[in-house]
């Protein structure tokens, strides 16, 4: 059965649920049941109807509510897909680099510009690692201690799902010396993303290995779907720009959730689920989860 979830970030404004219900029945979506996921916060509303007609009626509510429409079936997902970088984490670590090199400015430029899919991801970040060239590799682990902190609600949605026995894929057009130690704090099982080359103790300004760019999340998608036997309407993708459009799409065309996390114009086009309002346990009322079952 259809089930329209509504979450606010802190409480219900009055009357939002009769208007959503009045919204659906105009668009001959026929309201059933209801029910609290989080009292006054998080509610579903099971309804007769095709999704695409409720995903119209609803759209206007998305400026006040984060707002995911999709079937019952397969609601609780196997496999969570996630990008890194300000979505996992509340920075970009290229960024955070360039800040330690005096050259932030010039890089978070370039940054905004790739993942606002204005330019070629490979060809950004190769240009982007070239103005590291010469930095020190102890910089690394300083950027880890003062800079990455992990996005509220990361933690608790990927231990929650690694509790009910989903599989957790961190992949990143960022680098191994961030996501290794960001995966094992907070808990994700497989890491994909790009290695820096380091010679004499210093950033050479090049990478060690092929690209993780747009495509390749793609391919992380289906292969570790396939490597574990399942579908890709088992699947949850997570991502906030246009790298991680391909994924997104993926999931969202093998009939999965395809997340944008406070996305870029360019990725809530092809998400399915946009998270404005709240943080990352929105993906866990998503799936039907309530508080009390969390792993906090």
């Amino acid at each position: 059965m259809p089930i329209l979830t509504l979450i606010a970030a802190d409480s219900f404004e009055s009357g939002i649920i009769s208007e959503a219900c009045d919204r659906l029945a105009a668009h001959t979506c026929v309201p059933a049941t209801t029910d609290w996921l989080a009292e006054g916060r998080a509610v579903d509303i099971f309804f007769d109807g095709t999704l695409a007609h409720a995903r119209t009626a609803v759209a206007t509510l998305e400026d006040r509510v984060d707002v995911v429409v999709q079937y019952e079936e397969q609601r609780r997902k196997m496999l969570l897909v996630s990008d890194m970088d300000s979505t996992m984490i509340t920075v970009e670590c290229i960024d955070e680099l360039a800040d330690y090199a005096g050259i932030k400015p010039e890089i978070a430029a370039i940054t905004e510009r790739a993942m606002a899919g204005e330019l070629d991801f490979a060809e950004a970040l190769t240009a982007r690692v070239a103005l590291l060239a010469g930095l020190d590799e102890n910089v690394i682990a300083q950027c880890l201690h003062e800079r990455v902190q992990p996005m509220p609600g990361a933690e608790t949605l990927v231990r929650t799902m690694a509790g009910w026995g989903a599989h957790a894929v961190l992949v990143s057009g960022g680098f191994t010396s961030f996501t290794g130690p960001v995966a094992d704090m907070l808990g994700f099982h497989e890491v994909h993303a790009n290695l820096l080359e380091i010679k004499d103790g210093r950033l050479t300004g090049a990478l060690a290995a092929d690209i993780v760019d747009a495509s390749a999340k793609r391919a992380v998608l289906h292969a570790v779907a396939d490597a574990r036997g399942l579908s890709l309407g088992s699947a949850l993708a997570v991502g906030d720009g246009a790298n991680d459009l391909p994924m997104i799409a993926a999931a969202v065309s093998g009939g999965g959730l395809g997340v944008g996390y406070h996305p870029r114009p360019q990725l809530a086009q092809a998400a399915n689920f946009s998270v404005r309002h709240n943080d990352l346990t929105a993906l866990l009322f998503a799936q039907g989860v309530k508080p009390k079952d969390w792993a906090y």
